[in-house]
């Protein structure tokens, strides 16, 4: 089979994920390229950002049509993490790789934990009366975000959260902005899942503009993979709407908890000196 259709498939599982989650593209992009392609880490990484910041914008756009995308918090989001990214770039070439792989692991490795846990309280809460203030409210007329000093500072951690570790690992900043946008605000998941895709586009596209400043683009594997990754993408959008939100978090769950699990196997076997 021809590399380019390989890497085209390879592109149209990450634009399915991203598609239906709004976040973990980033997270299977890599491993896929630097497995499936045999590349290295520094390679693979500029390439899964092209793919991704592509696929989100066409999303969001799409989803901004239809009145499901909160273009200010994303804004926000996406400003907030672009001051913090560059310290996450500088810290993460002071770290081994090994070390990275175990962060990496561990950061999935909670969020895929801590949706679980909201899973599994899932019903008992909505059988009670009322539920816990989240920072950022909705206006009862418009469903408009109300703008106050605690959603504010809500939303600038997550977006500085968000930005570091898109800068010190390497990925999109989906992964963080899901469960953030879960956490602070009562949106519908679909709405996070939009709102979602716009801060990954904003944060994607400004790596790869630095990756093809520093001619660190392998255009040659980049532009199939990304071909793949949108055509999965729109294709996602056909029937994403037969997912529960609460299957969508599920599966993002899941998600996370094999990668992170994967991703700490092959640290500890690098430490450990079992791999090669």
């Amino acid at each position: 089979m021809p590399v380019s259709i390989v890497v085209a498939l390879f592109g149209a599982l990450v634009g399915l994920i991203l598609g239906l989650t709004g976040a973990g593209g980033a997270i299977i992009a890599v491993p896929l390229l630097v497995f499936g392609l045999q590349l290295g880490v520094a390679e693979a990484a500029p390439i899964a950002l092209f793919a991704i910041s592509i696929s989100a914008a066409i999303g969001a756009l799409r989803a901004l049509k239809q009145g499901r995308v909160r273009y200010r918090a994303a804004g926000f989001i996406a400003f907030t993490g672009a001051l913090a990214s560059p310290g996450g770039i500088y810290i993460a070439r002071q770290i081994p790789d090994a070390a990275l792989s175990l962060l990496f692991a561990a950061v999935l490795a909670y969020i895929a934990l801590s949706m679980f846990r909201r899973l599994g309280n899932h019903s008992e809460k909505a059988a009670t009366a009322s539920l816990p203030a989240t920072p950022c409210q909705l206006d009862d007329f418009s469903g408009r975000l109300i703008w106050d000093a605690r959603c504010a500072r809500s939303l600038t951690l997550w977006g500085v959260a968000a930005g570091f570790l898109s800068g010190l690992l390497g990925v999109g900043g989906g992964f963080i902005i899901v469960p953030a946008l879960q956490k602070a605000t009562r949106l519908h998941m679909r709405s996070i899942v939009s709102t979602s895709l716009a801060v990954i586009a904003l944060v994607s596209a400004a790596g790869t503009f630095s990756a093809a400043l520093s001619g660190s683009m392998n255009w040659r594997i980049a532009l199939p993979f990304a071909g793949g990754t949108v055509v999965a993408m729109l294709a996602a959008g056909t029937f994403a709407a037969r997912f529960t939100g609460q299957g969508l978090q599920k599966g993002f769950a899941i998600l996370a908890a094999v990668v992170a699990t994967g991703m700490g196997i092959k640290a500890i076997a690098a430490v450990t000196g079992i791999s090669s």
